[in-house]
C-alpha cells in the first residue's frame, strides 16, 4: 500500500539491529525475546522474523534448544570486511555525488553541523552514532537498494569492531571528521574527489584498528 509505514517486523529489526551494532546488546549476550516484546509492545512473531533477518546479516546466531545470541566480534573478519568496503564504498560515494537530489544535498549539509569535537569514551560513542548516520545518509543517495543494503550490512559489522576498540581510541574525532571533506565533495557533485576520500577513509579505519591489535 503506497505510503504504508514499516511493518512490525521491520520496526523490530531496526530496533534490535542498532543495539547490536552499538554493542548495547553485548557480543555473546542472549537475546531476550520477552524483554523485546515488552519494549516494542508487540508479539514474538515479528521479533522472530527480525531475528532471522539479523542472523543472515551475521549479527545474531541461533542454537537449537539454547536460543539466539549476539554474535561475537571477530577481529579476524576485519580484512574481509575492509576488502568489501574498499571495493564498494568509493563507487557508492561517487554515485551519491552524481545522483543526490537537492533535498539530499541539503540533508548532507545539515549533517556537517553534527561533526563537532567530542572527548572521552562517551564522546566517542556519540561520534560513532554520528558516523553511522552519515554513512547511511550517503548510502541513500546512491538510489540503488541492493547496493545500499550491502553497504549498510558491512558498515554495521565495521562499526561493531570500532565499538570494541572505543576505550583505546584516541583519534576517533579525527576519523569521523574526515567526513567533512567527503560530505562537501558529494554536496558539490565531485564524484572523483568523493571516491578518493572514501578509499582513504576506509583504509584509515583498517590501519587504525590494526595498530591496536
Amino acid at each position: 500500500m503506497p505510503g504504508a509505514g514499516p511493518s512490525l517486523a521491520e520496526k523490530a529489526y531496526l530496533f534490535i539491529r542498532d543495539r547490536l551494532v552499538m554493542l548495547d546488546i553485548k557480543p555473546g549476550e542472549p537475546i531476550n525475546e520477552d524483554w523485546l516484546s515488552g519494549s516494542l509492545d508487540m508479539g514474538r512473531t515479528p521479533i522472530r522474523e527480525a531475528l532471522k533477518r539479523l542472523e543472515s546479516e551475521r549479527l545474531v546466531v541461533a542454537f537449537p534448544r539454547r536460543g539466539t545470541f549476539a554474535t561475537e566480534v571477530n577481529i579476524a573478519d576485519l580484512a574481509h570486511i575492509s576488502e568489501v568496503r574498499r571495493t564498494l564504498e568509493p563507487m557508492a560515494t561517487a554515485a551519491a555525488a552524481e545522483r543526490a537530489t537537492s533535498d539530499d544535498r541539503q540533508e548532507l549539509t545539515g549533517l556537517l553541523t553534527r561533526l563537532k569535537p567530542a572527548t572521552g569514551i562517551a564522546g566517542n560513542t556519540e561520534l560513532l552514532r554520528t558516523d553511522l548516520d552519515v554513512h547511511r545518509a550517503i548510502y541513500r543517495c546512491v538510489y540503488n537498494p541492493f547496493l545500499e543494503d550491502t553497504l549498510i550490512r558491512y558498515d554495521n559489522l565495521a562499526t561493531r569492531i570500532w565499538c570494541v576498540f572505543v576505550p583505546r581510541l584516541k583519534g576517533m574525532a579525527g576519523h569521523v571528521n574526515e567526513h567533512r571533506p567527503l560530505l562537501t565533495a558529494i554536496i558539490k557533485g565531485d564524484a572523483k574527489k568523493a571516491a578518493e576520500l572514501t578509499l582513504e577513509h576506509v583504509t584509515g579505519f583498517e590501519t587504525a584498528i590494526r595498530a591496536l591489535i
